[in-house]
């Protein structure tokens, strides 16, 4: 059994500010750690859960019917939550969770192929069913678009020179499992670059965002998620990576700034935002949680309610 730690757990579920019988979402429900705790502060309310893992709906189902019944996991990619609420009759909800950090076990289970430091097929998919894997991305995709993958999704600077070992690799035969492409990445990395930690990390998170097409999924749902809360409902999102992070607070300053015409003067007072933010500066996790749980280290989680 793999072990998922949930990371700002206390601080989620405050900020939440659950009701014990409101309709709440958890839009990543991974090893079902946040969903297993709204779970136990909703007896009379109900939890819609999605996810597009097979394994982990498996695992999260056992672990949240030891709990009650008063949920539903929705197998489909949190992009369409707006469509999957609907589809039951669901048009406004009291609070919605974003935890975009993968799960544990996508990194422990080699097979998936998340993981630099284990030997599987390349893979990287959240969703098993999808064509597209870290395979087809690694073999296929042109030159201008890896390296415009490595640039955006991984800041890494050496982009041009890795794109071209790796077009180079690829010629000779297909590039098949995760220590073939470390080989690469390492071979094709500068010594300075190698010195300040292991290069293939950024490298796998770019390839991962990119299979998974993991910014422009997160961008829409959460546009559409702040249209679907009632009124002091909520939005709390955890990041792991600055461009999930600036996605976040662009969309909920869009949403809080009031655009008013140059020259004409108006009062605080008059101004009626639709939205508040309850966090000016990202929520990051303690000394204490990154200590038991270095993977939490990068974590940011920002809140909006609806006024």
């Amino acid at each position: 059994m793999y072990k998922h730690v949930s990371v700002l757990l206390d601080e989620s579920l405050n900020y939440l500010n659950i009701k014990k019988d409101g309709v709440y979402v958890d839009c990543t429900l991974g090893g079902g750690g946040h969903s297993s705790e709204i779970l136990k502060l909703i007896p009379e309310g109900f939890l819609y859960c999605f996810d597009q893992d097979q394994y982990a709906i498996q695992r999260a189902e056992e672990k949240l019917l030891e709990l009650g019944d008063n949920f539903e996991i929705i197998k489909s990619n949190f992009v369409n939550i707006k469509n999957e609420l609907e589809k039951r009759k669901i048009t406004k909800v009291d609070g919605i969770l974003y935890d975009l950090g993968v799960s544990s076990f996508h990194f422990d289970i080699p097979e998936r192929g998340f993981s630099y430091h284990l030997e599987a097929e390349l893979d990287m998919r959240m969703n098993q069913e999808q064509l597209v894997s870290a395979f087809t991305v690694i073999n296929n995709y042109s030159d201008k678009d890896l390296i415009y993958i490595f640039n955006k999704y991984g800041e890494i600077t050496y982009a041009k020179r890795l794109t071209d070992a790796i077009i180079k690799a690829r010629e000779i035969k297909p590039i098949e499992t995760t220590f073939e492409f470390v080989e690469i990445i390492l071979n094709a990395t500068p010594g300075a670059v190698r010195r300040k930690g292991h290069p293939a990390k950024k490298v796998f998170q770019a390839v991962r965002i990119a299979v998974n097409d993991e910014l422009k999924t997160f961008a829409k749902s959460l546009t559409d998620s702040l249209t679907i809360l009632k009124p002091k409902g909520r939005i709390v999102v955890i990041s792991f990576h600055s461009l999930e992070d600036k996605i976040a607070k662009k969309t909920f300053k869009s949403v809080v700034e009031i655009k008013t015409l140059k020259g004409v003067p108006i009062k605080e007072c008059d101004i009626v935002r639709e939205f508040s933010l309850i966090t000016r500066k990202p929520v990051l996790p303690t000394a204490e949680e990154v200590l038991k749980n270095n993977r939490s280290h990068s974590a940011k989680m920002r809140v909006i309610e609806k006024n």
